[in-house]
């Protein structure tokens, strides 16, 4: 039985104890020393990922763009993206949290039906954004679409990741924040933690000072973003007080990176080098023929 008194039959309740216990252990790993989450864009990388070992991993809606030849910024419909985040957790046994974006949707009403129907996928947490288009809602609004989120997705069934924009070009000043965005920040993450988020993601953020002091300064754990705007490693961002590194979509472009200079290579001389380090045919089909 459901917690509303709904009689559910076996095999929903298996797949909510599930969930459930997916969500806490992505959870618990935002109370450890810190934790690394690789961000996969299909069901082939999510199943790498999960073999190396990683305890959980985070979709790329970058990532799932570029599968599907479009640039990443919400270009791709809710219904689309679900279909590619929902096939990637249906290829893993542990947890997945998804890049949702804003939302899809102008209302917080829309927001709260793209959570719900993430977590009909078995989705067990997700990033909601303050921004479309390089603009920052204004913070009650950007609340008011976190509580939305919330309130489908209770506390502890569910990992709230807030993203703020306010460190990308553009989106401070839109703000209404001159020089250094730090302040907005801080204030954003306190109200996004109270409208019930159990994390705060700052992207764009890219030296070691501003990381200390926003990890000191938010009452929560502090979501760094790797390779994006930074180089700093994950270990040196853990001694900063982070609690959860991502990479974003930069196992995507390191993927298509090597597909473009294979290319190169071919067109150019014609030769294979680009085949040194590459998973053996018959590995691949070993590894992806594990039936889940």
């Amino acid at each position: 039985m459901s917690d509303d008194g709904v009689v559910m039959s076996p095999e929903l309740n298996d797949a909510a104890a599930l969930s459930r216990e997916r969500a806490a252990s992505l959870l618990a790993l935002h109370a450890g020393p810190g934790f690394l989450i690789p961000n996969a864009w299909d069901a082939g990388s999510a199943r790498i990922l999960e073999q190396v070992g990683f305890a959980a991993i985070a979709t790329t809606s970058a990532g799932i763009a570029w599968t599907r030849g479009i640039p990443d910024g919400e270009l791709l419909d809710r219904d689309t993206m679900l279909e590619h985040v929902g096939r990637i957790v249906a290829a893993v046994r542990v947890p997945v949290t998804a890049d949702l974006e804003a939302g899809y949707g102008d209302t917080a009403d829309d927001v709260g039906r793209t959570v719900a129907l993430a977590v009909e996928l078995g989705v067990v947490g997700c990033n909601i954004e303050d921004a479309v288009n390089g603009r920052l809602f204004a913070i009650d609004e950007a609340v008011s679409r976190l509580a939305a989120a919330r309130a489908v997705a209770s506390r502890g069934t569910f990992v709230l990741n807030a993203r703020t924009d306010t460190y990308f070009g553009g989106t401070a000043a839109s703000a209404g924040t001159a020089g250094d965005p730090f302040d907005e920040t801080v204030e954003r993450a306190t109200r996004y933690l109270e409208a019930g988020a159990d994390c705060v993601f700052v992207p764009g953020v890219v030296d070691a000072d501003t990381i200390r002091r926003l990890a000191e300064a938010i009452p929560g754990p502090l979501n760094i973003v790797a390779g994006l705007s930074n180089v700093i490693d994950a270990p040196t961002l853990f001694s900063l007080g982070v609690k959860r590194v991502s990479v974003g979509g930069g196992l995507a472009r390191a993927a298509l990176g090597l597909v473009d200079r294979a290319a190169r290579e071919l067109i150019d001389h014609g030769t294979l080098g680009f085949l040194d380090g590459a998973i053996g045919y018959s590995d691949l089909q070993r590894r992806f023929g594990v039936t889940l």
